[in-house]
């Protein structure tokens, strides 16, 4: 058999995933937010919940209770779990890339109550 059956060399070795410039995950879906660190190693991007805990943030809530149900019900987890996550992520330079506007209003509120204490 030749190399190229074999997979070998044969000029043709850009598989689909290099010629898009995307990645894919093992359940099959694409991944655009990986980054690279400063020493060139390939970090992974946000993930999901981390997305839509940032989602949830963006969004108005008419009253008291609200988000917190909306915490249960769409995210599956208690509210104090939630405000875990999105503490670690107002930290997270990869959040700060994904969405901007909101990462810095949740910081400067943030920074606003540290200062009142």
């Amino acid at each position: 058999m030749s190399d190229e059956q074999h997979g070998g060399p044969s000029g043709k070795e850009t598989s689909e995933e290099e010629t898009s410039g995307k990645e894919t995950s093992e359940e099959g879906t694409t991944s655009e937010e990986e980054t690279t660190s400063e020493e060139g190693a390939p970090e992974r991007g946000l993930s999901e919940l981390d997305l839509a805990v940032l989602a949830l943030e963006r969004r108005a809530f008419s009253g008291p209770g609200a988000k917190e149900r909306a915490v249960r019900e769409r995210l599956g987890m208690t509210p104090t779990r939630y405000y875990q996550l999105l503490g670690a992520l107002l930290d997270d330079p990869r959040a700060l890339a994904h969405d901007p506007v909101t990462v810095n209003r949740l910081r400067r509120i943030r920074d606003a109550r540290r200062e009142r204490r």
